[in-house]
């Protein structure tokens, strides 16, 4: 590619260059994550004791910030006492890449340490669980409802205000509510994630629908067709690529939602895995979960853009994903 082609307006890309820049996006923030934990002239801010020397406090693989080793290298010259000995290291919380990737096959090899855990693929189950459900549920009421707004203005008029206005209150808001409704353990976090993707839900299929070209909604008025079919009939067809678009977007929100929900009642699934392995400090087993909630995620529109190609062949911007 040329250097006038990065800024070409719109211009279809070869495939294979789509490929090489799709992995270059993964490529670049490894190779920053691989600079910083591995480099010590770009950010190492403390220092892993490998020899205490004469400092009594000093343990070996113990982390202290670079001024307290420099004050006590200081102290222990001045004293003529052996001098501590150290190697640049990032902060606890900032692994390496190589320990979050054998934390990540640990994670599902090794058994929970406490003796209430659960494994990884346990706890991720059991979120995929919620998601499921509360996507499902929000889908059930949304579509329909958005497709009824975006066709008719009456309908239109009548929710999309307080839609509208519903819409900018925040789900967890409603936490504690829905703990008293409906317990304390997934009902409330299923509601959570339902209240945080139906309202957009139908606001954007609603306006899907509206893009739908008029004049095949005036055809199919003219030669007679009913309220019924005109609905069964033109507008689904008619608005399926987008709305499949759609909800794969909105999937998306639904897993924003899932670690506010889960804190919500009983702890479980990938949160609570979350929160124990942060809790000890191995934040090598929170990046891999981290992680592997977005292969996951990463893996299912992947896996839907592909089904979308074979469910709408007549759809060019499903057949360009």
């Amino acid at each position: 590619m040329s250097p006038s082609s990065w800024f070409a307006v719109r211009r279809e890309l070869s495939p294979r260059w789509q490929k090489w820049l799709g992995l270059c996006s993964f490529l670049l923030p490894l190779l920053i994550w691989c600079a910083v934990s591995y480099l010590p002239f770009i950010w190492h801010p403390m220092v892993m004791v490998s020899a205490p020397g004469g400092v009594d406090y000093f343990q070996v693989d113990m982390l202290v910030e670079k001024s307290v080793f420099n004050d006590e290298l200081a102290n222990m010259q001045k004293a003529a006492l052996p001098l501590p000995v150290g190697s640049p290291a990032n902060p606890i919380y900032l692994p390496a890449p190589h320990a979050v990737a054998k934390a990540l096959y640990s994670a599902f090899t090794t058994a929970p340490e406490q003796r209430d855990g659960k494994w990884l693929h346990e706890s991720l189950w059991h979120s995929i669980k919620i998601i499921f459900w509360g996507f499902f549920i929000s889908s059930l009421i949304g579509v329909p409802l958005g497709i009824l707004c975006g066709t008719y203005s009456a309908i239109s008029r009548i929710n999309e205000p307080f839609i509208e206005f519903f819409r900018y209150l925040p789900a967890p808001a409603f936490g504690a509510l829905a703990v008293a409704v409906l317990g304390i353990y997934d009902g409330p976090k299923i509601a959570i994630i339902v209240i945080g993707t139906l309202f957009q839900q139908i606001l954007i299929i609603a306006n899907t629908t509206r893009k739908l070209d008029y004049s095949l909604l005036e055809a199919a008025l003219t030669l007679g067709t009913s309220k019924f079919k005109l609905l069964v009939h033109v507008i689904i067809p008619g608005i399926l690529p987008e709305l499949y678009r759609d909800q794969r977007i909105l999937l998306g929100w639904a897993w924003t939602y899932l670690i506010v929900a889960e804190l919500i009642g009983t702890s479980s699934g990938i949160t609570w895995f979350i929160t124990q392995q942060a809790r000890y400090q191995h934040f090598d087993n929170v990046y891999a979960a981290i992680i592997i909630i977005g292969i996951i995620g990463l893996g299912g529109d992947l896996i839907l853009a592909s089904l979308s190609k074979h469910f709408f062949p007549w759809d060019r911007p499903a057949n360009k994903e």
